[in-house]
């Protein structure tokens, strides 16, 4: 008799980088709910997203497909309404699909404000939800704390008071709770899959942080590869003391859900992109560096003894992965931005390239080698080997994995 579907609770963060927890060393980071998940899960350490931008990076962990061929090719460019999803295919499979939290995926004004109730307010279509059977979000508009929720039960946007996190996680636990798919007493036993998608810890990084205090910037304990003495430093330590404590505050919120969910639930974690926080002296994300390419993913499956994983894994990667318990992972991962984002700080070039567990090749939009880095011996990528020429077939070798 085969075993029955098991439930998926998938986890989304925005701008949480992989060396920001715990778990992984940082003495900055206090996550203890996400330490305990890791130390009953697979711990893929060197995951990375395909895109470090959120609508590239969620359009395609939702479609499976690499953008632009997902349909998003502009920060502006919303899912078309024909793309085929997660939802859909577990849809198809019987599942009860479900979606919390930041969509960033809708036809918004560019003109408008990002910050702000704006994109917040943003009303997005039935017709244009992905495919999920229950919705319940918002847009964008980075309001870390009291967020405007839309959707299947909420017909106009409604202001809800509360940490974002933990209000988003809230609902969503309400749901699991209230659903009845899984319920011996009435004979229901339907499998769900439910994606909870977070903004925290994405900034404004001095917005409260649901009574987390902040570390004062001076004591914070920085990495190696950003600049000393100058305003890099000063604008790292100041944002960071926020960041992190949105990410205490997160963690306290998964923490929970984590918590009320049944026992044989596949739990997943994980974040759409990093942020360089000063790292060479570069801030945000666009960039094709480990600060902002590589994402913590953590996947706790019954039956599945705790490991840590160093092989070359994508959220491109995720929809196989959580379809097919026997998915390997490929030999590299391919990463790249489609297009330049013209928001402050951000990645000044479109390029595309490819990481293995030890090496990463990026490439110019021209296809000229921009950056290669040996991982295993340079891990804070200090020593640029592009130029190199005794690396010349390293990076010929790079490029045929890449194409």
């Amino acid at each position: 008799m085969a075993a029955p579907d098991p439930d998926i609770l998938l986890i989304l963060t925005t701008q949480w980088r992989a060396a920001a927890c715990g778990y992984a060393g940082d003495p900055n980071a206090r996550t203890p709910c996400l330490d305990a998940l890791a130390a009953a899960s697979v711990n893929y350490a060197q995951a990375v997203t395909p895109h470090p931008f959120g609508p590239f990076a969620r359009a395609a962990l939702l479609t499976g497909v690499p953008s632009p061929g997902n349909g998003i090719r502009d920060y502006f460019d919303p899912l078309p309404a024909g793309a085929r999803t997660l939802a859909h295919r577990f849809n198809e499979r019987g599942y009860a699909t479900a979606y919390f939290g930041k969509w960033h995926l809708g036809r918004r004004d560019p003109r408008a404000a990002l910050v702000g109730p704006a994109h917040a307010r943003t009303v997005i279509p039935p017709q244009e939800r992905g495919g999920f059977s229950f919705w319940e979000g918002f847009e964008g508009g980075f309001l870390l704390n009291d967020p405007w929720l839309h959707g299947t039960r909420l017909p106009v946007p409604t202001q809800v008071v509360g940490y974002q996190s933990d209000v988003v996680c809230a609902r969503a636990a309400e749901w699991l709770e209230n659903s009845g798919y899984r319920n011996p007493e009435s004979g229901a036993d339907r499998p769900w899959l439910c994606v909870v998608s977070l903004e925290a810890p994405h900034p404004p990084y001095d917005a409260p942080a649901a009574g987390v205090t902040a570390g004062r910037p001076e004591d914070l304990v920085l990495p190696a590869n950003v600049p000393r003495g100058g305003e890099a430093e000063v604008k790292a330590r100041r944002e960071l003391a926020g960041y992190y404590a949105h990410v205490e505050a997160t963690d306290r919120a998964i923490g929970r859900l984590v918590a009320g969910v049944p026992a044989g639930t596949i739990v997943v974690v994980t974040s759409v992109h990093g942020d360089m926080h000063g790292a060479h002296g570069l801030f945000r994300k666009g960039w094709p560096h480990e600060e902002s390419v590589r994402v913590p993913l953590l996947v706790r499956r019954p039956g599945v003894p705790p490991r840590r994983d160093d092989s070359a894994v994508s959220l491109l990667d995720l929809p196989a992965l959580l379809w097919s318990p026997a998915w390997s992972p490929p030999p590299a991962a391919r990463i790249s931005m489609p297009s330049v984002v013209a928001l402050p700080h951000q990645c000044d070039r479109v390029w595309r390239g490819v990481r293995t567990r030890t090496r990463k090749l990026v490439l110019n939009d021209d296809g000229s080698p921009w950056l290669l880095f040996d991982l295993a011996s340079d891990p804070q990528e200090t020593r640029n080997l592009a130029d190199d020429p005794s690396r010349r077939a390293e990076i010929a070798e790079l490029r045929a994995l890449m194409d």
